[in-house]
């Protein structure tokens, strides 16, 4: 089983055309009509992690520049230096050249734009506005709101969504065929669960369990996947609304210590399960805003044990009352 690096199955099995790109139909429809105009303005893609937002990005170079594209294509990541002096020298001397071929400009492609300093989004927009003629620009974001205004109005805006259930269930099904996998429905709602719509996390997780075994199960997924179990946080959570709390600390240390989950995922899965917990709607909102103070005190650098057990106490409290 090939399993030399964890992009592995992500590059091989990567839309090349616009038709092969899966659950963004209404933005690959506008894009499409842009390239086949062979003319596009600087576009934003906007959106979570692993839904196509780089894939479309090639897709468009590749359409418009034909064997060619490497030459007219320059793209910078968030790995690579991305200060003011990158923007002024890199970016605009790629900028000012001429195009090789048909296509009267090149495309620079800044994925992850929102990780540009504001010293080198102030320096972009000049950029941008300066070589309209001979450059065009394609930005990627997870946030959008971290992008300044005068670039954003720039640019056409095109916000992606986390990919369906029936989107991603289609990529798993060509993978399944081209790999010879069998995947188990259990285990493909768990992949589909902890994935959560970003598509590299589930081919990443599909190449991970299928280096162990050509058939796919859900306990083989949970052996990769290590989290939170729902039904062993909802013991938890009885326990502590139950008003037990020795049994509740322990059946969380338990977790934590033996499966090795951390702080942050357990805080997630709790939030998950109290809403399918038999209580009060009035009782899970005010147990959800608990979390989320536990949850923002984690992120600060807090004791995870100590807050989650202040988290459990908060449980104990609302079982009271």
């Amino acid at each position: 089983m090939d399993f030399k690096g964890s992009d592995v199955w992500t590059e091989r099995y990567r839309p090349k055309k616009f038709d092969e790109l899966i659950g963004q139909d209404e933005i690959v429809k506008r894009v499409k009509s842009l390239a086949d105009s062979m003319n596009i303005p600087h576009l934003l893609f906007a959106g979570p992690a692993g839904t196509g937002k780089s894939t479309l990005a090639l897709i468009i170079v590749k359409e418009l520049f034909g064997e060619s594209w490497r030459d007219n294509f320059l793209e910078l990541n968030a790995s690579d230096e991305r200060g003011i002096e990158v923007v002024r020298q890199k970016v605009k001397d790629f900028a000012r050249t001429k195009a090789m071929g048909d296509v009267p400009f090149k495309v620079i492609f800044l994925d992850e734009a929102d990780a540009l300093t504001r010293e080198a989004q102030q320096a972009l927009r000049r950029t941008m506005e300066n070589f309209t003629s001979t450059c065009r620009f394609i930005l990627s974001c997870n946030y959008s709101s971290k992008i300044l205004d005068p670039i954003q109005s720039r640019c056409v805006v095109f916000r992606f969504r986390l990919l369906e259930k029936k989107d991603v269930k289609k990529v798993m099904d060509r993978i399944s065929l081209g790999e010879g996998l069998t995947i188990n429905p259990e285990a493909f709602d768990m992949l589909y669960e902890f994935s959560e719509g970003d598509c590299r996390r589930v081919i990443n997780l599909m190449q991970a369990t299928a280096s162990i075994s050509p058939n796919i199960t859900l306990d083989l997924v949970n052996t990769i996947v290590s989290q939170a179990k729902p039904s062993d946080i909802k013991i938890v959570l009885d326990y502590a609304l139950a008003g037990d709390f020795l049994n509740a600390r322990e059946k969380l240390l338990d977790i934590m210590l033996k499966e090795s989950i951390s702080g942050q995922d357990v805080i997630k899965a709790i939030q998950k399960e109290i809403w399918n917990l038999p209580i009060d709607n009035d009782l899970k909102v005010r147990l959800t805003e608990k979390t989320g103070e536990a949850e923002f005190r984690l992120v600060e650098g807090s004791d995870e044990f100590i807050q989650l057990e202040s988290l459990l106490a908060s449980f104990i409290l609302a079982g009271g009352k």
